[in-house]
């Protein structure tokens, strides 16, 4: 059978979503790669703010193309009298309900779980937000520089010896909420599936992101000293990070145990006598002396381009990597001997995609087009029972 025409595991499932920038959005974008049919609510005129962040891609935001394709747009004046009845409508036929809009809108609304679990009571709700939906902070505002500052990921970025902290190059916070939201959600339509009862998720940005420092939180437990800043070198293993070459390209490696230690000095240094010193004989002995083991590896280095440097690396089974930018990742040989590569469609033409991580021998994931703003609110309507000119009408006063 063709994996293009097998049957998706979220084939059937409607999702509605009331959502902007990048955690909302980066969830219900996985939800539709997997098959639902996911109806992103925008604002008229404006739609998600994120349509707007930049222009990178052919005129398209980058952000925007990343996180929303295979939705359907409608747009849609929440706060306008009629706006009611069409999300009434949508949500009889929905599985899920998605949103992250400011804190206490939705309940604004009419759109908690509370006061939808009576007349929908198969829907699940899915509420993301910065910092949950009680305590102290459940007002505060949150963006995702915020959050991986309260998160205390900030305090273990950034160069040794300094106060220069750095954020991370990605949106990493809101990364984190929209794959906690996406499983959630995935558990609560298997939840349902027994109990025939929907659930009410309650995704914190700050949370999420807390979870993914459990390490360095462990490595300060009980008022520890934390992890050092290490720019991007590790913190506590050594050596672990990037290192220059002599044709000016750096090299990324790292070693986990005492018989990569050996290898790497009798193969890539070329002194198996280093092995020994007892400067460097066990991890936390090279991570204390690393500015002096540096200056050994960067010297025996400067005479080797990064291909030989690799070369080296790879006869003695050490870990290694390309420090690459994103023009090496779009030439990935990697991504591209696999296959990940496809192309979509969008308001500005056929762009490439990656596929989702992943690869499934039952089905091929959706890759449909990226929606330009209420582009099926005509479609949506008609399917709601709303006739041509009713339609028309909701147009001319800014309904949608």
């Amino acid at each position: 059978m063709n994996l293009q025409d097998s049957p998706r595991p979220l084939d059937g499932i409607t999702v509605v979503s009331l959502e902007h920038a990048i955690a909302a959005p980066f969830c219900t974008r996985q939800l539709a790669d997997l098959g639902a049919r996911v109806i992103k609510v925008e604002r008229p005129e404006i739609g998600d703010f994120a349509r707007n962040y930049d222009e990178r891609v052919d005129g398209l935001a980058s952000h925007f193309v990343w996180t929303n394709r295979s939705k359907q747009s409608l747009t849609l004046n929440v706060k306008s009298a009629e706006a009611d009845e069409i999300l009434e409508r949508l949500l009889t036929d929905a599985d899920v309900l998605v949103q992250n809009l400011a804190p206490g809108a939705a309940a604004r609304l009419g759109l908690s779980f509370e006061a939808l679990q009576e007349r929908f009571p198969r829907l699940i709700v899915c509420d993301i937000s910065g910092y949950g939906a009680d305590g102290p902070y459940k007002q505060k505002k949150a963006y995702d520089l915020l959050i991986q500052s309260e998160a205390g990921f900030l305090s273990t970025t950034g160069q040794p010896g300094g106060d220069g902290m750095a954020k991370a190059g990605c949106s990493i916070a809101d990364i984190a909420a929209g794959m906690y939201a996406y499983t959630h959600i995935l558990s609560a339509l298997i939840l349902r599936d027994r109990t025939g009862k929907g659930s009410h998720i309650d995704i914190s940005m700050l949370e999420s992101l807390v979870e993914w420092m459990g390490y360095p939180m462990y490595y300060a437990y009980q008022g520890a000293e934390p992890p050092p800043r290490a720019g991007a070198s590790h913190a506590t293993i050594y050596p672990y990070g990037p290192f220059p070459a002599g044709d000016g390209q750096a090299v990324m490696l790292g070693l986990q145990n005492e018989r990569e230690w050996y290898s790497f000095c009798e193969v890539v240094m070329k002194n198996a006598a280093l092995a020994s010193d007892e400067r460097f004989n066990t991890n936390s002995r090279r991570s204390a002396n690393r500015d002096e083991l540096r200056a050994l590896i960067i010297q025996a280095f400067s005479h080797l381009s990064a291909d030989e440097v690799i070369a080296r690396l790879e006869d003695a089974s050490i870990a290694n990597a390309h420090v690459n930018d994103m023009q090496g990742v779009w030439q990935h040989p990697q991504l591209e001997a696999r296959q990940r590569w496809v192309g979509v469609h969008s308001p500005s033409g056929n762009l490439p995609a990656l596929l989702p991580p992943g690869r499934s021998s039952a089905f091929q994931p959706k890759m449909n087009p990226v929606p330009e703003l209420g582009e099926h609110n005509s479609e949506i309507l008609a399917q709601l029972g709303y006739g041509l000119e009713s339609i028309a009408s909701f147009k001319t006063s800014g309904v949608i």
